[in-house]
């Protein structure tokens, strides 16, 4: 999969992309979040959702990135202990 975005939030970093469904049917939204600090060697991916929402198709690749975006979010800041394996 091709991300079209990435941030560091936290101890995190997040990739988002959004995936053209075809004959303009709207973009579906996919999330992965890796720990980048406090790892062990190397970044270690704690969450991955290539189909978000049940393959919900939003209008425009913008709203799909953000929704994927605000989701990798709040796993970041309200799951800690859910990503704490690595």
């Amino acid at each position: 999969m091709q991300f079209d975005q990435q941030f560091n939030e936290g101890d995190f970093r997040i990739y988002v992309a959004a995936s053209d469904t075809g004959r303009g049917r709207g973009y579906t939204a996919a999330v992965v979040v890796s720990r980048v600090r406090g790892a062990m060697n190397t970044p270690c991916e704690v969450y991955r959702d290539t189909c978000l929402a049940g393959g919900h198709r939003w209008i425009s690749r913008n709203a799909a990135l953000s929704y994927a975006a605000s989701v990798g979010r709040e796993i970041a800041h309200t799951e800690p202990s859910r990503l704490a394996h690595c």
